[in-house]
């Protein structure tokens, strides 16, 4: 993988560490929410929802109020306030949190109700094991079949504290090389980064691969362009195109593994992508201080 020596990626376990390729691939996913009419559409929100292997995403644009419930949840999910125009009032058995600005809130499994007013952006993240949303995605037919070398989702070991509502600024200072913002819970890894102005500096890319997990790349503002390369096997009738796919926000991109990848801002004003990752990255989790509420979520044992 090919990073920059001042960026600390540089030193994560994963640069140096060689997988044998598999035979197989499956394709990326590009979903352009701005080409689709909205799957669920009232006064005050409008909701489309793509998908990857283990995730699905709900992309929302408020103005007004908006009240997003689930009853029974399987499992933990994430809904991110994307702009600092917001507030959202979570609400759960015993517990009621606020929240206003960008943040990024965590809510337990089982009946829960957020309540958003204002104008902007939200996000909901959760696992395929949340069938009735899985089916909402614009890309739920390429999923039909499981796509290749990706594990079953294993969520990571439960809160020691339990699971309740949990609020994380997503205003806080990042890392400084590179400027990641990293939260996980059980089920999600969010790398929250800063608005970008202007094209990235073609001559900084950081091309890089994954052994076995997707990675969803969602595109709040600007224009990029996916540069996405799958290894040559043995087997020619397996090899794939070199992608340089140029996509417009809203939109969610999953890379599947092993391809390698790199993402460029293009647009000549404001550009802003946020990276998701079901389950959480174990390489970034091995990296001290990374995670900014690691205290909250412990890593499995075996990491």
């Amino acid at each position: 993988m090919a990073y920059d020596s001042s960026d600390l990626r540089s030193t994560l376990p994963t640069a140096t560490a060689a997988a044998a390729t598999p035979e197989r691939f499956s394709g990326s996913e590009h979903v352009q929410f701005r080409d689709l009419p909205p799957v669920e559409k009232t006064g005050d929100v409008s909701t489309w929802y793509a998908r990857g292997q283990n995730f699905v995403v709900g992309y929302s644009e408020v103005d007004g109020t908006a009240t997003f419930s689930r009853t029974g949840q399987p499992d933990e999910y994430v809904l991110l306030l994307a702009d600092d125009s917001l507030a959202a009032r979570a609400q759960a058995p015993g517990q009621e949190v606020s929240a206003s600005g960008r943040t990024m809130l965590v809510l337990p499994p089982g009946d829960t109700t957020v309540t958003v007013t204002g104008q902007g952006r939200v996000l909901r993240l959760v696992t395929t094991r949340s069938t009735d949303l899985a089916d909402l995605a614009a890309n739920a037919g390429s999923y039909a079949e499981a796509h290749e070398n990706i594990p079953p989702l294993q969520p990571w070991p439960d809160p020691p504290e339990g699971y309740r509502i949990r609020a994380y600024d997503l205003t806080v200072p990042p890392l400084a090389n590179p400027p990641f913002r990293l939260y996980r819970c059980t089920t999600f890894m969010v790398n929250f980064i800063d608005p970008k102005q202007g094209p990235r500096d073609p001559s900084k890319m950081s091309p890089h691969k994954h052994d076995d997990f997707e990675q969803c790349s969602i595109v709040l503002a600007g224009e990029y362009v996916h540069h996405i390369r799958w290894p040559w096997t043995t087997d020619k009738a397996n090899w794939r195109d070199d992608e340089h796919q140029r996509v417009v926000a809203p939109s969610v991109t999953v890379i599947p593994p092993p391809s390698l990848h790199t993402s460029e801002a293009v647009s000549p004003g404001t550009n802003h992508l946020i990276d998701v990752f079901c389950p959480p990255r174990s390489d970034f989790s091995a990296m001290d201080g990374w995670v900014f509420n690691a205290g909250d979520y412990p890593a499995p044992a075996d990491r």
